[in-house]
């Protein structure tokens, strides 16, 4: 999607109505609640506003025609591999899960990759993480690319139980590319 109104979503069906740019710092807030609402690792209030400042070009947000904000996707170029975008947080209303929003999401940032200069996209995920794999691996089908996953954090990289909430899980990178054109179809 290019953020405008085509009469198509990304996937062909018809237009639902959503439309998909970068975020202002007055989405901080919109973003925050969004990550809550999905049960995401929750930053500060401050951490998504600067967010929206900072990295609104590596950054989506989802809003239906309302202006509800109702997705996002927040990411990064990587400082020592700056032709990798690295994926930070995705996050879905649960009212619209199971609309392939999260992947649309990926896709327009992936169309916008040439702008960035980026080649690759990277993220972690935690190993029962069943839905961000199944998301990525259609991601990467789709592209055409690989999804080539490995071990990057074990538990012990995080605080211990108590200290800072839960447990926290290992996380596994999984890095995919070379993202170099739209695939057939799009």
């Amino acid at each position: 999607m290019t953020g405008q109104a085509t009469g198509r979503t990304a996937e062909g069906g018809p237009d639902d109505g959503l439309r998909m740019s970068a975020p202002e710092p007055a989405d901080g807030p919109e973003l925050w609640r969004l990550a809550r609402d999905c049960g995401l690792d929750l930053n500060s209030p401050y951490a998504y506003t600067l967010w929206c400042r900072d990295f609104a070009r590596t950054t989506v947000i989802a809003r239906e025609a309302d202006g509800r904000a109702v997705g996002f996707v927040t990411g990064f170029m990587r400082p020592d591999d700056r032709g990798t975008y690295f994926l930070w947080q995705v996050g879905v209303h649960p009212r619209m899960q199971g609309r392939r929003l999260a992947r649309r999401m990926l896709d327009h940032l992936a169309e916008r990759f040439g702008s960035l200069e980026a080649s690759y996209l990277e993220a972690t995920v935690t190993p029962d993480n069943a839905a961000s794999r199944a998301l990525f691996g259609s991601f990467a089908r789709a592209w055409g690319v690989e999804a080539v996953w490995t071990p990057l954090f074990a538990a012990a990289h995080f605080p211990e139980p108590g200290e800072a909430g839960d447990e926290h899980e290992p996380e596994d990178l999984v890095r995919i590319g070379p993202l170099v054109r739209p695939p057939a179809g799009r």
